[in-house]
C-alpha cells in the first residue's frame, strides 16, 4: 500500500517516524506558517532544503512523488507562469519594485530580469510548500496525525473524521479500480486507444455513482460500529499511536518553537517596523533602487472604477 500511495499507513523505521503525532504536527504547521509569511528567498531555501533531507532521510518510493510533483508543476506552475506572462507581464515590477527589460515583445508585452525572479520566488515557495506536504504525509499515520491534533486542541471527534477520511483514499481507489473493471468488462470503453477524450470523460462520469453509493455504504458500517463501542460518551479518548515523547522530541520541538519566534521576528522586524519597500527581496538591487508598489493600485478591476 505504501508503495503505490504517498500518504504513510503503517509507522516506518527512520527517527523522523518514531516522532510522536504532536511533534510531527507541530512541526508541520511551524513550517507551513513559515513559508507562507515570506517571500524571501535567503528564508524560503533553507526551508526547501530541511525538507529534501526529511524526505531523502526516510527512503521513500520516490515514484508517486514524481508523479504528483510533476502534474502539479505542469498545472500550477507552468500553464500558471504562461498565462500570467501573457496577461500582466508587469507582475515583476509590482512585486520587486523595478524593472530591467531583457526582451520587448509586440504591444505590452516585455520581458524583464525582474519577471523571472518573481516567478522564480513563487516556484521555490511553492515547492517548498509542497515537499513539507511530502515530508509529513510519508511521516505521519492517519493515527498519528489524529493524535496530534487532538494534543494540538482539536475536539476528539473531529480528530477521528480526518484519520478515518485518510484510511478510505486507497479503500477508494480500489474501489473505483474494481468498479472501473468490471464496467469495462461489460463493454464501457474507456481506453485512450478506442474512445475519445470527451467519451472517456462522460464513462468515467458514471463510474462515480456506483463508487458514492459504496463509500456510503461503509462510512453506515463504521457508524454502527463505533455506536456499538460506545463511541462519543466521554469528553476526552485515548490514542493507539499515542507514546510518550522521546529525546529526539524534545530537541525538533525546541527548535520548532525557535523557528516559530524566528519567523514572528522576521515579519514584526521586516514587513512591519522596517519593511523592504517591494514584496519581494531582490539580490541586485539595492534599496535606494527599488520603488515602492501599492498592490491595489495594479488590479486593472479598480483601475477601470476609479476612472469611471
Amino acid at each position: 500500500m505504501n508503495n503505490r500511495f504517498v500518504i504513510n499507513y503503517t509507522p516506518g523505521p527512520t527517527p523522523f517516524h518514531k516522532l510522536t503525532g504532536f511533534t510531527k504536527v507541530f512541526l508541520f504547521l511551524a513550517m507551513i506558517c513559515a513559508i507562507m509569511w515570506t517571500f524571501d528567498i535567503r528564508i524560503l531555501i533553507p526551508l526547501l532544503l530541511i525538507n529534501c533531507a526529511e524526505i531523502i532521510s526516510m527512503k521513500p518510493n520516490y515514484k508517486p512523488i514524481l508523479i504528483v510533483f510533476a502534474i502539479t508543476f505542469v498545472t500550477v506552475t507552468l500553464i500558471g507562469n504562461i498565462m500570467l506572462f501573457a496577461v500582466s507581464p508587469e507582475a515583476g515590477y509590482n512585486n520587486v519594485g523595478a524593472e530591467h527589460i531583457i526582451w520587448q515583445g509586440t504591444g505590452s508585452h516585455y520581458l524583464s530580469q525582474e519577471f523571472l525572479w518573481y516567478i522564480f520566488v513563487v516556484f521555490i515557495k511553492r515547492t517548498a510548500s509542497f515537499s513539507s506536504v511530502m515530508a509529513f504525509a510519508l511521516s505521519t499515520t492517519p493515527s498519528e496525525f489524529a493524535s496530534g491534533l487532538n494534543h494540538c486542541g482539536l475536539p476528539y471527534k473531529v480528530c477521528t473524521v480526518v484519520s478515518l477520511a485518510y484510511r478510505t483514499i486507497p479503500d477508494i481507489a480500489n474501489d473505483f479500480v474494481n468498479i472501473r473493471n468490471s464496467m469495462m468488462m461489460r463493454g464501457l470503453e474507456l481506453s485512450g486507444k478506442k474512445a475519445s477524450v470527451w467519451k472517456r470523460l462522460k464513462n468515467t462520469v458514471l463510474l462515480l455513482v456506483p463508487l458514492i453509493f459504496t463509500a456510503f455504504g461503509k462510512v453506515g458500517n463504521i457508524a454502527n460500529a463505533m455506536d456499538l463501542r460506545g463511541y462519543g460518551k466521554h469528553k476526552k479518548r485515548t490514542w493507539y499511536a499515542e507514546r510518550e515523547p522521546g529525546k529526539l522530541d524534545r530537541i525538533i520541538r525546541t527548535l520548532t518553537v525557535l523557528l516559530f519566534i524566528a519567523v514572528i521576528y522576521y515579519v514584526i522586524r521586516y514587513r512591519i517596523i522596517d519593511p523592504w519597500p517591494a514584496k519581494f527581496w531582490c539580490p541586485w538591487l539595492a534599496r535606494e533602487e527599488v520603488q515602492h508598489v501599492n498592490t491595489m493600485d495594479t488590479i486593472k478591476i479598480l483601475q477601470w472604477f476609479r476612472n469611471r
